[in-house]
C-alpha cells in the first residue's frame, strides 16, 4: 500500500492491491497520522495571481501590479509587472504572459542547444503536468512545464539540457549523461539540487487554493 500527499489539491491518495479491503487501505493509512502531520507541516500556501503578490520570475522577485490605466498584456516596470484591464481577469492574463513567455524562452534555448548537438526538435509546447520538469517522445516533441519560467536560469537550462539530451538517447546512460553535461556546460547536480529546492514553492505559484 501506498500513501501520498498531493500538495496541489491538497488531498491525501491512498493506493492499495486488489486483494486489499478499501476499508482495511483507510485503517492502514488513518494509523500515518505523524507521517499526515508532518506532510501538512511542510505544505506551502497558494500563491495566486493578484496585485501585490511577489514571485520569482526567472529566480528575480517580482510585483503583480495592476494598474486600470496599464494595458492589457503585463509589461516589466523594473521589479514589478505591471498589467491593466478588468481587475477581475487580472490572474488569467498574468498567466497567459508567463506561458508565452515560458514558450519563447524555451524555445529559443531549446533550438540552441539542438544546434551545438546536432539535432533538432519536431516541435516545443509548454503545459503544467504536475510531476515532470519536462519530457521528450520518440518522435522529438518536447513539452516543458511553463513553470520553469518562475525559476532560476540555471535550473531551468539544465532541464533544457536533459530534454535535449534526449533527441539523440532516449535512455539515461553514459552518452546521455555526456551530451547533458556538455549542453549545461555547469555542475548537473547542483543545478537538479537547485530545482529540488525551488520545486515545492513553484508548483503552488498561480493556484488560488
Amino acid at each position: 500500500m501506498r500513501l501520498r500527499f498531493d500538495e496541489r489539491e491538497r488531498l491525501l491518495k491512498v493506493t492499495h492491491p486488489r486483494h486489499v479491503r478499501p476499508s482495511a487501505a483507510l485503517a492502514w493509512a488513518a494509523s500515518q497520522k505523524s507521517w499526515v502531520d508532518q506532510q501538512l507541516g511542510r505544505t506551502l500556501p497558494a500563491e495566486p495571481f493578484i496585485p501585490g503578490a511577489i514571485i520569482p520570475i526567472e529566480g528575480r522577485d517580482v510585483e503583480l501590479d495592476w494598474s486600470e490605466v496599464a494595458p492589457r498584456t503585463p509589461v516589466f516596470e523594473g521589479d514589478r509587472l505591471v498589467c491593466g484591464g478588468p481587475e477581475g481577469g487580472f490572474g488569467r492574463r498574468v498567466e497567459q504572459f508567463l506561458k508565452r513567455l515560458a514558450l519563447e524562452t524555451l524555445s529559443k534555448e531549446t533550438e540552441e542547444m539542438a544546434a551545438v548537438a546536432g539535432v533538432k526538435a519536431s516541435s516545443v509546447a509548454v503545459g503544467d503536468a504536475r510531476t515532470r520538469w519536462g519530457s521528450c517522445s520518440s518522435g522529438g516533441a518536447i513539452r516543458y512545464s511553463w513553470r520553469l519560467i518562475l525559476a532560476p536560469p540555471e535550473a531551468r537550462r539544465f532541464v533544457v539540457a536533459h530534454e535535449v539530451a534526449h533527441l539523440r538517447h532516449l535512455d539515461h546512460g553514459r552518452k546521455f549523461k555526456a551530451l547533458e553535461s556538455e549542453l549545461f556546460g555547469g555542475d548537473v547536480a547542483a543545478a537538479q539540487s537547485l530545482l529540488r529546492s525551488h520545486n515545492p514553492r513553484l508548483r503552488r505559484i498561480g493556484l488560488i487554493r
